[in-house]
């Protein structure tokens, strides 16, 4: 009998050669495209940062100029009431009759865009999201340019993607390519744009994602010294001698900052909650919110604006306690309030500035100076807001220049991110996404059917049909009692797999009615059988079924093509209840190992 032919199921054939990654040649097409994403997204940048600057000289000081100002210079009057207020109502016009996309802080709709959408993101976003969020921060919005830069990065990666044939997964991966260079760009922190690309945006560990969007952010950071200057934003040198418990204390500082980062996500969505049950159209919400800004603005003039400036006071010792404690209060009122409106604007700089002037006025009472233990809070709050620990550390570092904060920050943003996982289901970031009624999980873990082959789990005591039992005879089972499958394998005398026999086999040779003389060799031998081998994957044996729309693979040798098995949907699903057990099951083996009789020692795997 002749070898029937090895099947895959239209698969491709690196999922029969397992290795430690997947990734393939194609990986170097998208790192080509994302040179140029990156590029485009740091232009991207430059244009908004212009943009904010040349609104924020329109509004407070009526003159044209893109240089960078301070709010703390503008008059405090009616003015910086309505500003504010008409800023929103611009915003809410925008969003009602251009797109609801630029309405937030743009890395939801970043992950939503991903995770849903399938990384297709509509053109006039990438210039609705700009000129909403250079309109929202110049008019006095509390607002950073990062996250409007993530959202305006990504859509021009997701733009650009759409205009070649990739997948799904490239387009995601030239997405937050162009939000990693954005990131870049605004900051010069290109090792944390992409460890919040890993964190937060991919939702994989793979070279096929990782190196494009390396890529990204390091021809970002290329063309940043053009763009904006070298040098860390915020200069830092400072290398405090702390005392024996100083760990100590960057940890409690690191909860502090959790526990302000749990507060200020609840009152977020609270206040969320409230603009709901307005009766009028969520276009009028920015403007609201934007009187509460205004409001605020005569209160501290300082808290309006992105306030870079208070940030680089906080770490160069240039703040005073009053105005830390008044700073702190009202930019978190009207940070609150205003995200809650729907305006546009980012999160990062304000998470900086809150985070900021907490850990300052701890650093007070602590060892090492305030500026020390200002960077300290930054870190934490950010880490634990945006559940992103290992991107908050790498921020504050390439932030400032200086590697030796390393160890207190990694011990703050731990502590941090442990406080939010532990008090809050949601981040500020997923929540909103939950609200839609999508569900996303952030937690990272290997494929178990990556890691088990079919071996262990087949049936090795197989149910089979000899390959010369007639048509009829195989009818005459099929519509017996003596059937408990759907279909079986159809072997030879040396037990070699000719074919697999189903139901719908059986009932279409019943309505032909021609085949009273064959034999399930004549039948079956000619087709061509998508079968398995011991030493394939899991993934492998799934991805056959569902390409061949079976429950059942016949599994056979790969030299013989004897058949040694059969694997089964259930026998899929019994591996889900493995993996639950390894995360239930508690045992103390050291303890018990003594107390283990012979046999029970052999079923656990222990020497005798």
């Amino acid at each position: 009998m002749r070898q029937p032919p090895d099947m895959t199921g239209g698969l491709p054939r690196h999922r029969g050669k397992p290795g430690d990654f997947t990734a393939d040649r194609r990986v170097l097409v998208l790192i080509g495209m994302a040179l140029l994403v990156g590029s485009i997204s740091a232009g991207a940048s430059w244009v908004l940062l212009k943009l904010i600057a040349l609104v924020t000289n329109l509004v407070w000081f009526g003159h044209v100029s893109t240089g960078n100002v301070s709010l703390a210079n503008a008059h405090p009057g009616i003015w910086m009431v309505l500003a504010p207020a008409l800023g929103g109502l611009v915003i809410g016009l925008m969003a009602r009759f251009g797109s609801e996309k630029i309405r937030g802080h743009g890395i939801p709709e970043a992950i939503e865009a991903i995770l849903i959408g399938g990384s297709r993101m509509q053109p006039k976003v990438a210039i609705l999201k700009p000129l909403s969020s250079a309109v929202s921060i110049g008019s006095g919005g509390p607002f950073g340019a990062e996250g409007p830069i993530i959202m305006t990065g990504g859509a021009i990666g997701s733009i650009f993607a759409q205009c070649f044939h990739l997948t799904a997964a490239e387009r995601k991966t030239l997405l937050v390519a162009g939000a990693a260079a954005g990131m870049t760009a605004i900051f010069g922190t290109p090792i944390a744009a992409v460890l919040l690309a890993v964190e937060l945006l991919l939702f994989e560990w793979k070279p096929r994602s990782f190196l494009p969007v390396v890529t990204g952010a390091v021809v970002s950071a290329a063309w940043r010294p053009l763009l904006f200057g070298t040098g860390p934003l915020f200069p830092f040198a400072e290398r405090p001698d702390l005392p024996w418990w100083g760990l100590a204390a960057a940890i409690g500082v690191g909860i502090v900052a959790g526990l302000q980062s749990g507060l200020m996500t609840r009152l977020l969505y609270a206040i969320e909650d409230l603009f709901d049950h307005l009766p009028m159209h969520w276009m009028w919400w920015p403007m609201l919110g934007g009187l509460v800004v205004g409001l605020g603005g005569l209160i501290d003039p300082r808290a309006l604006g992105v306030g870079y400036d208070v940030i680089a006071d906080l770490l160069s010792g240039h703040m005073v306690r009053d105005e830390a404690i008044r700073l702190l209060l009202v930019k978190s009122v009207i940070w609150v309030v205003a995200l809650s409106s729907g305006t546009s604007g980012g999160v990062l700089a304000p998470l900086l500035i809150l985070g900021g002037t907490a850990g300052w006025m701890e650093g007070l009472l602590l060892p090492g100076g305030a500026s020390f233990w200002a960077l300290v809070g930054m870190a934490a709050m950010m880490g634990g807001t945006m559940r992103s620990p290992l991107t908050g550390v790498m921020f504050a570092i390439e932030l400032t220049g200086n590697i030796d904060m390393l160890l207190p920050l990694l011990a703050a943003t731990g502590a941090a991110h442990a406080v939010t996982v532990l008090l809050l289901k949601r981040s500020i970031l997923t929540e909103k996404i939950a609200r839609r009624g999508q569900h996303i999980t952030r937690e990272y873990a290997i494929d178990p059917f990556e890691l088990m082959r079919t071996a262990d789990v087949m049936v090795t005591r197989v149910d089979t049909l000899p390959v010369d039992m007639s048509v009829d005879a195989a009818v005459a089972f099929f519509t017996s009692d003596q059937r408990r499958h759907k279909s079986y394998p159809v072997v030879a005398a040396d037990g070699r797999l000719s074919g697999m026999v189903t139901r719908a086999d059986v009932l279409r040779w019943r309505t032909e009615g021609n085949h009273q003389a064959a034999t399930l060799d004549d039948v079956v031998s000619d087709s061509s059988s998508v079968v398995a081998h011991p030493d394939d994957v899991l993934g492998r044996v799934a991805d056959l079924m569902v390409a061949s729309d079976l429950g059942r693979l016949p599994v056979v040798d790969r030299a013989s093509h004897r058949v040694v098995g059969l694997v089964a949907r259930k026998d899929l699903l019994r591996i889900r209840a493995v993996v639950n057990a390894q995360e239930e099951d508690r045992n103390a083996y050291f303890l018990r190992e003594k107390a283990l009789v012979p046999e029970a020692r052999i079923a656990e795997g222990l020497p005798l």
